[in-house]
């Protein structure tokens, strides 16, 4: 019990150990001297909550927001003293956000609780005292034997023991770990694999030494040491030994483990980590502007309170006859007074800052993000697969982007592998009709012959088909899948290889094609028909392939019983150990192929003496059971084995461009956005590949920083390239930089690299290691400029780059899905990144930019008119509103109407932004939230607010008796009438800048100002009897009595309004800009304005088009030579736009 509260406290101490020993079947040894170790349960936790800590943990995190904790601080000042408005003014509204946040991420929590309930309460079995028992998923311990049948997830991490195989081996798939759908193999080791019953297994005596727990899901060291007849036998266990929690056990009809990781020391449950927290520049410049409002706050309060005893110097205002001081306020300590009167003012004019921004900000950010899930434009057919928002913070940055990283392979290309050429022993081939034919040569053999091939050729060949992780499916006809192993029985199947990476299955389906094929592995046994006759072959080791190393190899027994090597890997990482073979024309041919745009593969061999492979045998053995440092270790075993390798030949794949790369990356580019292309491929088939996808142009001057080898070259030819920059009359360059260079580069040049940079156009790194491309994005996104980044890739070698950048998106690829995991946004293909940028970002900067700027307006509009009421009130703070209007203002008056423009606003169409990619440069730089559109905002809220108080002041100052009877109007109907004027023309000044109408555009915004008079008709015509005071009683009604009242509501609207539209229209004839421009495009397009969807009858006709034209020429909404045009079937209508986003207000052919 106690131990469970430390954890749930936090405080349980971690593992003191680098290793974890594991006994399985939780035999203990029995000396006194063992201390067992400590592990955590089965149970996977993702929920954030418990009922225990729901209330104070959540309320610490939102009073860790500024604003939440500034109405926190203003609500307990009212509470303490005396303040002229009640408390339940700040304390509703602040109650009200905290209360929706807290329901939202409670109901999210529960959701979360409840998945976790299911997860660990589900029926595992496990072997315990000898029988198998059935129990929750929750109460599996460390040690603990566990069974999986066929198509079950694994509960636990597992090492496997056995398997219903004769060679203890069994099928998985990784998709809800890595989104990789192949088939992988793993393998129990020799002394475990025949403990294929219960029985067996509770004799068996062995224990796991491993690692602690680790976030990678294809690293694990460790060693087992199985204890026979008094021997005690030590095998290496790796990646390959390990079963993963959330993988599913496949073409196995049942297998036994033992538990290692449990719960969330599982290597699923380490992968759960919080991303870190992106900002957009939008929030960025909220925080500044909230910053300088509170600095408005602070100023007004401090010069109300010194300009309150300034009138009080005067003893006729300190102390007049009808409010004389008690003896204990005369005799209070004047510095404590100031500081009452102080608090009591910022307690008055603390509505400038906007509690609710926040709460609509959120709001907008979460459902507006549904938008791009539902854009069909988005959608991917072939792979069924829409467009993914994994974070919805960051909807505005897609409007911003200046810098696209992007990956190649399967970014830019399909990954779709397709075998073209290879060379052999010096000679270019390549294959025509299934058939390996020399360059230069025609395939002459007639069909159906059996094809020959020399040595060299089918050594290469059998190179090819060996070295590889490739699995094979039979699947036999009507039956589903069948057995792996049932071609070995005669039964007719049909085969298909599955591959971790394209392509090694494009070159097993080449060499399958040529006459070589492989036809699966069964134990150590690798099994290949050459030219229709069988091949066995004893694997023995297995050295995998990493990203330093860039190749693997396998050792084989030949059926001659000859030890040989197999190597294959890129061409920088194989040719350097090759001793033997036509070295230079097989590096002449590699060229060719990587001009060409084909991903090229060398392939050599080695073949070892018996002295030689014991050597080699005994360092793998000894490297493989090291616990401590085992990488190391084996990279260096690896070196030695592959040397003095004899080149084979090399292989060219062709990786097909995706559809449209070549426009979309165009369209980024008339967009402003620069494109940098971060690969790992070689230079030659990188700048191939950038040519043809249009990256790099023809006339594009191509500069290179390659191949530099000292920080002095490296510095020199950045000066060289710089000069050349500046000399060269030419409109654009194109710079090619490779791993090597970059990070001399990188090392201590990097201002003058990024001045080199910065001046061209398009930039293509080649040999690029994944914590490179993070480095590259960093160095941009960290520069004196401080661009918006966006990285886009589909690797699990591409999210370090994707965390980096500001944007992430991930390409829902064939490598996986660590990509999309990792990434803010995910779409199918890259071609959906233009509409994405273009019209999604566009859309979302241009709705939270106006957002922003008027929640802060309709506050200064809101407050100010209570500043200036002080000077007519001898700064007494009296309030010039009712407590009930002060609450409702942000949460009921004037919230949806913003709401719902920032949901459907569109300012062009989204046709017109995808065919006009040059208006993305209008956004930029953050241009609606500079600090100049900042300040013309407050400015117009202060001017707006002057004429709200003082058009009212002015009717009401001399003559208050405006009724017909000679009643006259109070301090309660002045504040009132100020109010209906404010929520008018704070709503009317949204409309002016609505674009694009939507039923809900008119139903929130007409609606909002029919509730306001709706709802105070109602609040003034009653009598509350729970309100202290009945101050507002009647006013409302006798306010809109008074015709002088309608006429000055009228006068001031029209009054602060005016001025706006003679803007508008001055500077669209004069100075117009881009999106404008265009906007007049859109009309031609649409067919129908805006204003003629209020009122249209059948056929076309409408019954306002005066109105319209009127009112359309003014705000700039639609072409004076179209007001008169009716809806016709002929209009166009943009069919490929299928967008339910861009959904026009009238989707019909007649109105």
């Amino acid at each position: 019990m106690l131990r469970w509260i430390r954890q749930q406290l936090g405080f349980d101490p971690p593992h003191q150990s680098d290793t974890r020993t594991v006994y399985i079947s939780n035999r203990f040894p029995q000396n006194g001297h063992y201390v067992p170790q400590r592990f955590a349960d089965n149970r996977i936790i993702s929920s954030k909550y418990t009922i225990w800590n729901f209330v104070p943990k959540n309320l610490f995190e939102q009073f860790r927001r500024i604003a939440n904790f500034y109405f926190l601080i203003i609500f307990l000042v009212q509470l303490m003293i005396d303040t002229p408005t009640s408390p339940v003014t700040s304390g509703l509204p602040l109650f009200f956000v905290i209360t929706v946040t807290a329901i939202k991420q409670g109901y999210e929590d529960w959701l979360r609780h409840k998945a976790d309930n299911e997860v660990n309460g589900a029926p595992v079995f496990v072997v315990r005292s000898g029988s198998l028992v059935q129990t929750r998923s929750k109460n599996i311990r460390v040690g603990d034997i566990v069974r999986v049948t066929k198509d079950e997830t694994f509960p636990v991490d597992l090492v496997l023991l056995s398997s219903d195989r004769a060679e203890g081996t069994c099928h998985i798939t990784t998709t809800s770990l890595d989104g990789e759908t192949n088939l992988k193999t793993h393998y129990s080791v020799a002394e475990t694999l025949k403990s294929q019953s219960v029985s067996k297994l509770e004799a068996l005596h062995a224990v796991v030494e491993c690692q602690q727990p680790d976030a990678d899901l294809y690293r694990f060291v460790g060693r087992i040491i199985v204890t026979q007849q008094g021997e005690e036998i030590v095998r290496p266990l790796g990646p390959e030994n390990l079963l993963l929690r959330g993988a599913r056990l496949k073409n196995t009809k049942e297998i036994f483990g033992v538990a290692v990781y449990t719960g969330m020391e599982s290597k699923m449950a380490l992968n759960y980590k919080c991303k870190s927290q992106k900002r957009s520049a939008v929030e960025k410049s909220m925080n500044t502007f909230l910053l300088i409002y509170l600095g408005i706050l602070l100023f007004e309060a401090v010069l109300s309170t010194i300009l309150k005893y300034a009138w009080q110097a005067e003893n006729k205002w300190n102390e007049p006859f009808y409010n004389q001081k008690t003896e204990q306020e005369r005799n209070s300590s004047q510095i404590l007074k100031f500081i009452s009167d102080f608090l009591a003012f910022l307690v008055l004019y603390n509505f400038i800052i906007p509690i609710s921004l926040y709460v609509t900000v959120e709001m907008q950010k979460f459902l507006g993000s549904f938008f791009i899930g539902w854009d069909l434009d988005l959608y991917h057919e072939e792979s069924d697969q829409m467009a993914q928002v994994n974070t919805s913070d960051l909807n505005e940055e897609l409007g911003q982007v200046e810098y696209v990283f992007t990956d190649k392979t399967g970014t830019l290309t399909e990954n779709e592998m397709l075998f073209r050429e290879c060379s052999i022993n010096g000679i270019k081939y390549q294959e025509i009709n299934g058939k390996l034919v020399p360059e230069g040569m025609t395939e002459t053999s007639p069909d159906g012959s059996v094809p020959h091939l020399s040595h060299e050729e089918l050594l290469f060949l059998k190179a090819v088909s060996l070295c590889h992780t490739v699995q094979i499916s039979y699947e036999q006809p009507g039956d589903g899948p069948g057995d792996p192993f049932s071609h070995a029985n005669g039964f007719s199947s049909q085969m298909e290889y599955y591959a971790s990476s394209p392509d090694e299955k494009a070159l097993v389906e080449a060499t399958k094609r040529m006459g070589v094929t492989f036809m699966g592995s069964c134990g150590e046994t690798m099994e290949i028909k050459t030219l229709g006759k069988s091949e066995k072959y004893k694997l023995l080791h297995i050295l995998e392939f990493d990203a330093d190393r860039r190749r693997m190899s396998v050792i084989l027994q030949t059926p001659s019983g000859e030890k040989m090597l197999f190597t294959k890997g890129a061409e920088s990482a194989v040719l350097p150990f090759t001793t033997s073979g036509e070295i230079d024309k097989t590096r002449v041919h590699v060229d060719e192929f990587a001009l060409k745009g084909l991903r090229t593969l060398v392939v050599s061999c080695r073949h070892f003496s018996a002295e030689e492979y014991v050597e080699v045998d005994r360092r793998l053995q000894e490297a493989r059971t090291a616990i401590q440092q085992r990488e190391e270790k084996l990279a260096e075993v690896f070196n030695f084995i592959e040397k003095d390798l004899k080149l084979l030949g090399a292989t060219a794949v062709e990786d097909k461009l995706q559809d449209k790369v070549q426009e979309t990356i165009e369209a980024l580019r008339l967009a402003g956005i620069k494109v940098w292309v971060l690969t790992g491929d070689k230079h030659e088939t990188a700048v191939s590949v950038s040519l043809s996808c249009g990256h790099f142009h023809r006339t594009m001057n191509i500069l290179e920083l390659v191949q530099q080898k000292s920080d002095s070259e490296c510095a020199e030819q950045l000066r060289q390239l710089a000069r050349r920059i500046k000399e060269d009359h030419v409109i654009q360059h194109g710079l090619v930089v490779d791993g090597a260079s970059l990070s001399l580069a990188l090392r201590g040049h990097e201002k003058l690299f990024m001045e080199v940079c910065k001046n061209c156009s398009a930039v293509l790194c080649c040999r690029m290691a994944p914590l490179q491309k993070a480095k590259v994005v960093r160095l941009l996104k960290t520069s004196p400029e401080k661009p918006i980044t966006l990285a886009i890739g589909d690797g699990a070698n591409d999210v370090s780059m994707i965390q980096e950048a500001h944007v992430g998106i991930g390409i829902m690829g064939k490598e996986g899905r660590q990509a999309v995991r990792n990434s803010d946004y995910a779409i199918a293909r890259f071609k959906f990144l233009s509409k994405l940028l273009l019209v999604h970002g566009h859309f979302y900067y241009i709705r939270i930019a106006t957002l922003v700027q008027y929640f802060f307006y309709k506050n200064v509009c809101f407050i100010t008119p209570q500043f200036l009421y002080q000077f007519v009130c001898l700064f007494s703070q009296q309030t010039l509103y009712d407590s009930v209007y002060l609450t409702l203002y942000n949460i009921c008056f004037t919230s949806l109407p913003i709401l719902v423009y920032s949901l459907f606003e569109q300012l062009v169409h989204p046709y017109v932004l995808q065919s006009k990619p040059a208006l993305y440069r209008d956004i930029s730089r953050n241009s609606l939230l500079s600090f100049k559109t900042f300040l013309y905002w407050t400015l117009l809220g202060f001017c707006h607010a002057f004429v709200f108080f003082f058009g009212s002041y002015i009717l009401m100052g001399e003559d208050t008796s405006l009724m017909g009877n000679g009643q006259m109007f109070g301090n309660w109907t002045f504040g009132t009438l100020v109010f209906t004027v404010m929520v008018i023309t704070v709503t009317l000044k949204l409309a002016m800048e609505t674009h694009f109408w939507t039923w809900m555009n008119h139903f929130v915004t007409w609606g909002s100002i029919a509730f306001y008079f709706i709802f105070s008709l109602f609040y003034g015509g009653i009598i509350w009897p729970f309100l202290h005071t009945q101050d507002m009683y009647f006013v409302f009604v006798q306010l809109l009595s008074s015709g002088s009242a309608w006429f000055a509501i009228i006068v001031i609207i029209i009054t602060c309004l005016f001025p706006d539209i003679i803007k508008k229209v001055f500077f669209r004839h004069l100075q117009p800009t881009s999106t404008q421009k265009s906007q007049l495009i859109e009309t031609v397009h649409r067919g129908i304005g805006c204003v003629d969807s209020l009122c249209c009858y059948s056929n076309g006709e409408n019954g306002c088009t005066r109105l319209g034209r009127m009112v359309e020429q003014m705000m700039g909404r639609c072409d004076p030579a179209r007001a008169n045009r009716s809806w016709s079937d002929t209009e166009p209508f943009y069919s490929n736009d299928q967008s339910i986003l861009t959904l026009s207000p009238i989707e019909a052919t007649h109105c």
